[in-house]
């Protein structure tokens, strides 16, 4: 009987402390916390480096497509040569890659 009297006399600090600890526990652990925030900034660190290097081969691909488009011999001859192992008989091939 006691218990219940203390407990209904002191019910507004049990709230706050219960108010306080369901704040603090779901600002660092919950689904919108701190820990899913860095989680989620070290995910779009990772996609802005992929998005970097796809930018990168696609400038690159896209320059060999042009040189392609518009009859660049130096580079037709280089393609010629590396796809198809060409060379005459007086060179020497050296692959470096």
């Amino acid at each position: 009987m006691r218990l219940i009297e203390s407990l209904k006399r002191k019910k507004f600090l049990l709230f706050n402390i219960f108010f306080t600890l369901y704040i603090g526990i779901n600002l660092i652990g919950g689904e919108r916390g701190l820990i899913s925030y860095f989680d989620k900034k070290r995910i779009y660190e990772d996609l802005k480096t992929k998005d970097k290097v796809l930018t990168s081969k696609l400038k690159d691909l896209e320059h060999k497509i042009s040189l392609v488009k518009n009859n660049d011999l130096d580079y037709l001859d280089m393609l010629y040569r590396d796809k198809f192992r060409y060379g005459t008989k007086d060179e020497i091939i050296i692959k470096l890659k």
